[in-house]
């Protein structure tokens, strides 16, 4: 590490701050690499209404405090950025309505088991308390959604019929909570009827949450998916840390879409000769025994035969990587939704940094072509390189910079940059691999025209029925622009109508990354010296997850002065 940097007044706030919001939040606390406490979070009114007037003590006194240096008026603007656009959410009521497929508290309840230690009996203790805590958990969810029903703040009627789904899947027989107290029991016998009655207890409190999604809450929800423009400004601005002219980047995604299918053709005749559609040249990528994986096991050592390739490859000749960073398990996920995800190191990195992936039920063969930039982007150089090398730089970041300023724009556009990276380095060697890729990006761009062109009930281009963009005429989009079985199609096109806002956040950040990154070009050459990429990189990494508009201002060096 470097010399350490002595703290400074802003610094103490930061830190102060994100202590006493882990102890409001200790299941943030927990997907931090803080600690792996017994408790869960409040979901109720009052427990969202402590979280708020934390961020609005921290900004009062942030306003008396005078940074000193350049770190410290990054670290003022990020905060104002990010505690102010989320003071803005909740008094929106946005919390009243937190339902959807991948990101509310019917995933994260049971997702933080994922990352907490097993491997000692005094572990599963705190497990086993942790356990017993998900039924005043749900209740206090259920306080919420109620109280937004009372005040006409509702999810849509899809994501409540899909939460139903989910919660009768989580207290469902062979269920995840199930099958975690027997893995707990032979670690830990002697718990083992605790671990069984707490998980039993949690199972219960799923199917009453069921309950409540289908007697009480599906009556209330609206059928419209779309969140019209109010909503959707205020969860772009959350998601990208930056303000965007929505309708300018509806009309970019069109025609970036229209830039990475016309690549494709143009690999799709590698592939299989002059005039070869690029249907046809997905089937015959899938068709190729060489790129085809058989088995979970047989895709979890795939991935991590591949990202240690990456790993070994770019460390010291295009980042600097510390050893603690070096270290990435590739791992299944206990579920099957379909999602694939990352999670960073703990602040000692004794739980390292992993890459999860949910195989729905059924899926059992996978496409190297397919997945490789998936593993670059989850992994290394993307999500792994970015994350884990913040949580690494504690003698330059405060605990807040390291752990919660976590901006999807940032992380989801540094993962995508990430991948066109490895292009650019001669990571993707056959054309195969560089139609796995340009199906990424489409998938990515699709998620632009989609997202705005739903939520914002936009007009649809004549190609996809003309009129008003709506989610069937999104439905038949998607599925033209997604090379995936049917499984992951529903459950991306789920996510996206009850997520506004994130799905954008991949290519407009990577739009705004590569705009950052040319600009640092053009004043290398300006200045008559040679653009250092690795530089550039790491000087970018180092600042830690911040708003896209903080970034670009540092990168820039605004805050130099």
């Amino acid at each position: 590490m470097t010399s350490q940097r002595r703290s400074t007044a802003v610094d103490t706030l930061a830190d102060r701050f994100s202590n006493d919001y882990f102890a409001l939040s200790p299941m943030t606390a927990t997907f931090a690499g803080v600690d792996a406490d017994a408790a869960l979070d409040d979901f109720s009114p009052d427990g969202h209404s402590a979280r708020a007037d934390a961020a609005r003590a921290a900004l009062r006194e942030l306003d008396g405090l005078a940074p000193v240096d350049a770190q410290d008026r990054i670290t003022a603007a990020a905060l104002r950025e990010r505690l102010g656009v989320q003071i803005e959410r909740f008094d929106a009521g946005e919390h009243l309505r937190d339902l959807n497929v991948v990101a509310s508290p019917v995933q994260d309840v049971r997702g933080v088991f994922d990352l907490m230690p097993k491997d000692t009996p005094e572990a599963w203790e705190t497990i086993t308390a942790r356990l017993r805590a998900v039924p005043g958990a749900l209740a206090s969810y259920r306080a919420s959604l109620a109280e937004g029903i009372r005040l006409g703040l509702t999810p849509a009627a899809r994501q409540v019929t899909a939460g139903i789904a989910q919660a009768r899947r989580a207290c469902a027989d062979g269920s995840f909570f199930q099958s975690l107290a027997a893995e707990g029991a032979a670690v830990a016998p002697a718990l083992g009827g605790d671990l069984a009655q707490a998980a039993a207890g949690a199972c219960a409190a799923y199917g009453e949450l069921a309950d409540f999604f289908a007697e009480e809450l599906a009556g209330a929800a609206p059928a419209r998916d779309a969140v019209g423009r109010e909503r959707y400004q205020l969860a772009s601005r959350y998601f990208l840390g930056a303000r965007v002219d929505l309708d300018e980047t509806y009309e970019w995604g069109l025609a970036e879409l229209g830039r990475v299918v016309a690549a494709m053709e143009a690999v799709a005749d590698e592939i299989g000769g002059p005039g070869t559609s690029v249907e046809r040249a997905v089937e015959l990528s899938d068709a190729d025994p060489a790129g085809r994986i058989e088995g979970v096991d047989a895709l979890a050592r795939w991935m991590t035969q591949t990202s240690g390739a990456a790993m070994n490859a770019l460390a010291g000749a295009h980042f600097d990587v510390p050893d603690p960073v070096r270290r990435l398990e590739c791992l299944i996920a206990p579920t099957n939704d379909g999602a694939i995800y990352y999670t960073g190191p703990s602040l000692d990195f004794s739980r390292p940094g992993r890459m999860w992936w949910s195989v729905p039920d059924g899926v059992t063969e996978f496409s190297t072509w397919r997945e490789r930039t998936t593993v670059y982007h989850e992994g290394v150089p993307g999500h792994h390189m970015q994350v884990a090398l913040a949580t690494y730089h504690a003698d330059e970041l405060n605990l807040w910079r390291r752990t919660l300023s976590w901006v999807s724009g940032h992380g989801e556009g540094w993962a995508l940059y990430a991948e066109r990276l490895m292009e650019d380095l001669g990571f993707l060697p056959t054309p195969a691999d560089r139609l796995g890729m340009l199906d990424g990006q489409r998938l990515r761009a699709a998620r632009v025209v989609f997202d705005i062109g739903v939520h914002l009930e936009l007009p649809a281009p004549e190609a996809w029925g003309g009129g008003r963009w709506d989610a069937d005429k999104g439905w038949e989009f998607l599925r033209h622009n997604v090379a995936m079985n049917e499984g992951f199609q529903r459950f991306e096109y789920e996510r996206y109508l009850g997520w506004p806002g994130q799905a954008p956040s991949y290519k407009v950040g990577e739009r705004l990354w590569l705009q950052a990154r040319d600009r640092a070009k053009a004043a290398a050459e300006t200045a008559g010296e040679p653009f250092d990429l690795k530089a550039f990189h790491m000087r970018a990494l180092r600042l830690g997850s911040l708003g896209l508009d903080v970034l670009t201002a540092a990168l820039a060096g605004e805050f130099d002065q």
